[in-house]
């Protein structure tokens, strides 16, 4: 009976204090930092809680900050049934806490409660949070990452002020409000987030509310939902909004080789479940161009894998320019920032300055290294395009694979003039600098949507067909074009032309002004052929040769791709007798963005000056330089046909329709 007494009173008169001093000296001989503590209190259980005031913990001998820790209010409680596999904290709560966590590259972490030295994985697990008044600081030097977290409670009455009039109704009361701001690398972010008055923090998969934004440079997220664990998130559930100046600025954040686009704005369900984050209803807008579709990205080794269903029912071409480094009208001359200057606002000014207006291939710099931290495959239908300067562009497919830094596209179909351009693009980015290997089919187009339709003209008939294969090596496609190795050919299938450009391309003026008065018709193409061998980005003319009832048209020359320059010489051969016709060579220069055209002068004078020194004796004798008695050739189709045999092929090949 006395015993029992005395334990009774030592009960009521402990005072865990007593134990204070002994513990202030255990946990710092143990951790090798200064620990102080200004008052303790226990309720024993087997998960106890413990109390502490005016906490002070220290930092390793490796930081340049004092302490790890202040704490107005510590309280915590321990579950005794995991020690020692692990010290699970099911719930921590902090008032006025000023909290700093530091990584440094070697994987050493100040959170550790062991040797300073110790860089194995942590024991501890904490599973809720709440934070009254406090500010938490992160910085990681090995990223590099820093963060700095302002937290403090409020009325949960006061969260109708910030309620979204146009959100559902949530069975849920914000009581806590962060405010935060960052660096990561070389981009700034800032934001501010509500949540419930309790946050789950590692390992316990309970779902706490949440409701922020956040700004870095351009991009704006806004988010709202569920998530859970905060330190290392477990789950998400939220709807999530987002628009930006250019999809490429996300990859300091997100890893993701996102490319160049104009201003954008996106949202979507974003869930996260294991390893696996799906977007589901996405929708919005890449410039003017409407997105629909759905997204996933699974966390695994060796890389992550990133897939997606992307449809458009009305896409403008112009939007696409800029991700492949084009200048259009929307960019102001210039073309965004590409992937390799997204980090550094004036290396992407010097880039600027630095490409030739007066070329036309793209120039924008592809980062190959992106490619080589995530796997992709990502699907785009188009169903209708705007498409610049009227071309005959109709409909888009195009499919992405993207796997140990090997990118595939394959197909990148567009329909162009009732029939189809089908490109297989392979780019290889295991190297600094990207190899690409580009195979392009054009298939069973119709030469009448190719030519003008005119009232005086007789419109075309017949299927172009053509192949352009090329190797090259470059981190832009200019680049990769000015060292190409390939070939080009185009061949026409089934052909009739209109009689009259036949005769205005033979220079035949009397058939000419015959037809404009008489009519114009329609006449069989015999055969026709262009092929190009192409060596360091220098195209030379293998075949050059287009066969019609009336005319024989021959030629030569070739183009530089790293000039983007071009130098042809056709020169028409009428097969019939005539008069006012000029016989002479044409000849087509100058560059892609501006190219000329000259008649040949020595062919033309020869004729000329014959006409003016038979007009000074018998004029009616002056047009017989002009006349034109036909060599009467006929071109070896056969031999056409065998050269451009690739070509013909494609000329003849029917569109799959999806």
């Amino acid at each position: 009976m006395v015993t029992l007494l005395a334990l009774i009173v030592l009960a009521i008169l402990f005072d865990w204090n007593w134990f204070r001093r002994p513990l202030e000296r255990y946990i710092s001989g143990k951790t090798e930092r200064v620990f102080r503590i200004s008052d303790l209190d226990v309720s024993l259980s087997l998960t106890p809680t413990i109390r502490m005031r005016e906490v002070f913990f220290g930092n390793p001998d490796w930081s340049k900050e004092e302490a790890m820790a202040r704490i107005e209010k510590l309280e915590f409680s321990v579950s005794l049934r995991d020690l020692p596999d692990k010290i699970l904290v099911p719930r921590v709560a902090l008032t006025r806490p000023d909290l700093l966590f530091e990584r440094l590259k070697d994987e050493r972490k100040n959170w550790k409660l062991g040797e300073p030295s110790d860089t194995s994985p942590s024991k501890l697990r904490i599973s809720t949070l709440s934070v009254d008044h406090g500010r938490l600081r992160y910085i990681d030097h090995g990223e590099p990452f820093q963060i700095e977290i302002q937290g403090s409670t409020f009325d949960p009455a006061s969260q109708a002020k910030v309620k979204d009039a146009d959100a559902p109704p949530r069975n849920v009361r914000y009581s806590t409000q962060y405010a935060f701001k960052g660096k990561y690398h070389d981009a700034t972010f800032s934001g501010t987030a509500l949540t419930g008055e309790v946050l789950s923090f590692q390992e316990s998969g309970v779902p706490f509310p949440v409701k922020g934004n956040l700004v870095a440079g351009t991009t704006k997220l806004e988010v709202e939902g569920t998530v859970a664990d905060a330190a290392d998130i477990s789950a998400i559930d939220t709807r999530l909004r987002i628009e930006g100046q250019t999809l490429a600025n996300l990859y300091p954040f997100l890893l993701l080789p996102l490319p160049a686009s104009p201003p954008y704005q996106l949202q979507g369900h974003l869930v996260l479940k294991g390893n696996r984050y799906t977007m589901e209803d996405l929708r919005g807008k890449i410039g003017s161009t409407d997105v629909t579709g759905t997204g996933a990205y699974v966390e695994k080794e060796p890389r992550p894998l990133l897939t997606a269903k992307l449809h458009s029912k009305l896409l403008n071409m112009a939007d696409l320019g800029p991700m492949v480094g084009i200048e259009t009208k929307a960019t102001g001359g210039k073309p965004r920032l590409s992937q390799a200057e997204t980090r550094s606002r004036p290396a992407a000014a010097a880039k600027h300055k630095a490409v030739n207006p007066n070329h036309i291939l793209p120039s924008g710099s592809f980062d190959g290294s992106r490619l080589q931290k995530i796997d992709a495959e990502v699907t785009l239908d188009a169903t209708k395009l705007i498409v610049p300067e009227a071309l005959p562009l109709e409909s888009l497919r195009a499919s992405l694979r993207l796997y140990d830094a090997m990118l595939e596209l394959k197909p990148v179909e567009f329909g162009f003039a009732g029939g189809a351009i089908v490109s297989h693009i392979r780019l290889d980015a295991r190297e600094p600098t990207i190899r690409s290997d580009v195979q392009i089919n054009l298939q069973r187009v119709r030469l009448d949507r190719l030519m003008p339709k005119q009232k005086r003209i007789a419109q075309a008939a017949g299927f172009v067909g053509g192949t352009l294969q090329l190797k090259g090596t470059g981190n832009s496609i200019a680049d990769a074009a000015a060292k190409a190795d390939g070939r080009i050919v185009l061949t026409i299938a089934n052909g009739r032309i209109s009689n009259l450009i036949d005769a205005a391309t033979s220079l035949h003026g009397g058939k000419v002004l015959q037809l404009l008065v008489g009519g114009d018709r329609e006449i069989a193409v015999n055969c026709g052929g262009v092929a190009f061998d192409v060596k360091q980005g220098r195209g030379v003319a293998t075949l050059l040769v287009v066969d019609t009832e009336q005319t024989q048209i021959v030629g030569g020359g070739g183009f530089d791709l790293a000039r983007e320059t071009f130098d042809v010489t056709v020169a028409p051969r009428p097969k019939q007798p005539g008069i006012l016709s000029l016989r002479t060579p044409v000849r087509l220069f100058g560059t892609f963005k501006e190219p000329d055209f000259e008649l040949e002068k020595g062919p033309l004078v020869a004729r000329a000056g014959g006409a003016l020194a038979l007009a000074a004796t018998v004029p009616l004798a002056a047009l017989l330089p002009l006349l034109e008695t036909g060599p009467g050739l006929e071109t070896n189709c056969a031999s056409v046909q065998r050269q451009v045999a690739p070509a013909a092929k494609q000329a003849k090949t029917p569109r799959k329709r999806r």
